[in-house]
Order: structure tokens, then sequence, then C-alpha cells
């Protein structure tokens, strides 16, 4: 059995997106704009007793939590990314830090449709005028916020799409999670503030005081629907799920070598745009003969060959 690796390299497993540095970044901006107007919405939202506004701070302030472990999380994959004792490097330290900020996300969209449910049954005073003015800065923040993350998520599509070969037409889906989770939570602030703004407009203008819980509500639900969407994705990667697209290529390739019998695969993402695979044949090949034909699915950043 043979690996890809020279032994120069055997135990560097350099998997980290492309665009990894310019993310890190970008994620770093975002940090420092979220954590300023997350002080901002608490203290008015306490001040002006808007819940929608309230919960929009407390809102931001988990997501600062959250933006500031994905952008630790950079750090980390990138100063251990040569490690020895990570096997596969740490291309997936952004997956897993995706998966807790998912169910950060989670956690508190229950706390803000408790919360909402509790003010629609004991509604308070709320200074519409004042909460409405400090959510529309929010929502510019927001939206400031997820065009600077924007860039770099359309950016890693970009990427993806420019690295299709083969006649199999193959896709590979290298999505930064850590980035995803991070404009996730960005773009949930965003529809909490503009949830906000328009519960906040009725009131004062319609009287219609108690929208102001029922955005919350609305604003819990979406949230949920995000972190269970961004949960699963990020699951699949950290339990190892097969790339079904790679897979059925490495098959087709093999199988239309003659006398070659696929006995064994397993292909699992080990980085944002890397991918491990574990081929095992029976026939008259050599190894050489193999990794030429599967040399131009260039995702698979380390390949393991085994022949009987």
């Amino acid at each position: 059995m043979s690996d890809g690796d020279s032994p120069a390299t055997r135990h560097i497993h350099d998997f980290l997106g492309a665009s990894h540095d310019e993310n890190a970044k970008r994620t770093l901006w975002v940090v420092a704009l979220t954590a300023v107007m997350m002080v901002g919405e608490i203290a008015a939202g306490y001040w002006t007793g808007s819940m929608a506004l309230l919960a929009d701070g407390f809102h931001m302030a988990t997501h600062a939590g959250a933006l500031g472990l994905a952008a630790l999380a950079y750090r980390y994959a990138k100063n251990h990314r040569h490690d020895p004792r990570f096997s596969f490097g740490t291309g997936k330290v952004g997956d897993l830090t995706g998966f807790a900020s998912a169910l950060i996300l989670g956690i508190f969209s229950i706390g803000i449709a408790v919360e909402s449910v509790l003010r629609l049954i004991d509604p308070v005073r709320v200074d519409f005028g004042s909460a409405t003015l400090v959510a529309v800065l929010g929502l510019v923040v927001n939206i400031v916020s997820a065009l600077l993350l924007m860039g770099g998520h359309h950016h890693g599509h970009h990427h993806d799409h420019d690295h299709d070969h083969g006649p199999e037409g193959h896709h590979h889906h290298g999505h930064d999670n850590n980035l995803r989770s991070a404009y996730f939570h960005v773009l949930a602030d965003a529809l909490t503030s503009l949830l906000a703004i328009a519960a906040l407009l009725a009131g004062r203008y319609l009287g219609l005081r108690w929208m102001d819980p029922a955005m919350g509500i609305v604003g819990a639900i979406v949230i949920a629907r995000w972190s269970w969407s961004l949960m699963r994705d990020t699951a699949a990667i950290l339990l190892d799920e097969t790339d079904a697209e790679l897979a059925a290529a490495l098959r087709e390739r093999i199988d239309a070598m003659a006398g070659l019998r696929l006995a064994d695969l397993h292909v699992w993402r080990v980085g944002p745009q890397a991918r491990a695979a574990i081929v095992e044949v029976e026939g008259r090949v050599t190894e050489t003969e193999l990794r030429g034909r599967l040399a131009d699915l260039d995702s698979i950043a380390h390949l393991t060959i085994a022949i009987r």
C-alpha cells in the first residue's frame, strides 16, 4: 500500500482553502464592527424597552463571540497546518468551528422565541422612535459586514468552478464552512434588525404593539432553520461522510480499465477544496498507471492506493 506523499512531505498535510488568509482578515473586520454595534443595541434595548431591539443586541453578542471563534479558528488552522499530530492537517478546523457556531445560533433562537412569547403575554412599554433609529444603524452595520464576508464566500464558489476536470464534469464543493458560519451569523443579525425595524414602525404608527415580540418569534424560526442547515452540513464533514460525486467519478475511471476490479473505496473531505481517498483494487495494474488514470481529479489532495 502506498500514499501520494514524497518522503520529504510525508507528515505535511496543508489542506487549507485557497482563500484562507483573505477570509481570516474579512472575519476580523466583521468581529470589530459587530462588537461595537452589539454594545449599542443592548444598551438601547434596555433604555427603550424594545424586545425586538434587545433580542437583536443579545443576538449580536452571541454572534460577536462566534465570529471571534471563527477568527481564532483561521489562526489556529494556519499555525498548526504542518503539525504531525494531525493526521490529515487542520483543514477541518473551520468545519468544527462552523458546527459550534451553528449550535450557538440554534440555542439563541430558542431564547429569542421564549422571551418573545413572554412579551406577548405581558407587554412592556417601548420607546419606538429611539429604538427604530438604533435598529436602522444596526442594519447598516450588518449589511456592511455581510458584504465583507460575501466577497470571500463568492470567491470560494468561483475557485471551485474553475477546477472542474474530466469527462464526468465532476463539481468540487469547496465551501469554507468557517466563513459560511460567520456569513450566516451576520445574515441572521441583519434579519433580526430588519424585523425589529418593521415591528417598531408598526408599533409607532399603527399602534400594533404586539408586532414587536411577534417579529422576535418570526426571526427565531428563520434563524433556527439556518442553524440546522449549517449543523447538518458541518456534521457530515466532521463524520467523514463520503463525497458521492467524487466517489462516482473514481468508480467510473477504475471500471473503464480492463481487467481491474474495485475492491474498496473511501472518499472524504479534509479541507475546503481538498479530498482524501483510499482506493483498493484487484487486477494487473501498477500504482503508477492507476495514479496516472486518476491524476486529473485534482481535488484528491491525498491518495492512498492498495493493489491486490
